[in-house]
C-alpha cells in the first residue's frame, strides 16, 4: 500500500547517457547492480522496455532466506531520457536521465509505501542507485 510521500534519490554517473542507458535496461546488466547490499543479488531478470511492457527482477538474500519479484508495467520509455512505471502494488516511480558531456545524471522519483520508514526506502533505493554507478564505472 502506497502512502502520499514522494521520494527521490539521484547520483551523477561518469558516464555518456548512451551506456548508462544501455546498463540501465539490459537484464544481464541489472543483474550485476540491483541490490541494496552484498548478501542480496538479482538472479533473474525480465525487461520489455517499451510503453506497455512488462518488467520483474527476482531480487533475493544470497543466504536463500528471502526473494521476491519488485515487478510492474511501464507507463513511459522515452530513450535516453524517461522512464515511468507502475509497480505492481500501484505505486508509481520515474526516472530521468539527463546528460552532460560526459556524465549523466540519474534521478528516481517514487511513490513511498507504507509498511517501512521512508528513510529506510530512501536509503535502500539510493543504494541500488549508488551500486549502478559503481558498476557502470567499472565496465
Amino acid at each position: 500500500m502506497a502512502n502520499t510521500e514522494k521520494v527521490t534519490v539521484q547520483n551523477t554517473v561518469n558516464a555518456p547517457v548512451e551506456k548508462v542507458w544501455t546498463l540501465f535496461t539490459t537484464p544481464a546488466d541489472i543483474m550485476n547492480w540491483n541490490s541494496a547490499s552484498p548478501d542480496w543479488h538479482t538472479p533473474k531478470a525480465e525487461n520489455d522496455l517499451r510503453t506497455g511492457g512488462n518488467f520483474s527482477f527476482t531480487m533475493a538474500a544470497k543466504d536463500g532466506s528471502f526473494s521476491f519479484d519488485f515487478a510492474g508495467v511501464y507507463d513511459e520509455v522515452q530513450n535516453h531520457q524517461v522512464i515511468a512505471y507502475t509497480m505492481g502494488d500501484g505505486r508509481q516511480a520515474r526516472t530521468t536521465f539527463e546528460p552532460s558531456g560526459s556524465t549523466t545524471k540519474v534521478t528516481t522519483t517514487f511513490d513511498a509505501e507504507s509498511e517501512n520508514p521512508v528513510e529506510m526506502q530512501r536509503g535502500g533505493w539510493q543504494a541500488i542507485l549508488d551500486n549502478f554507478k559503481n558498476y557502470t564505472e567499472a565496465n
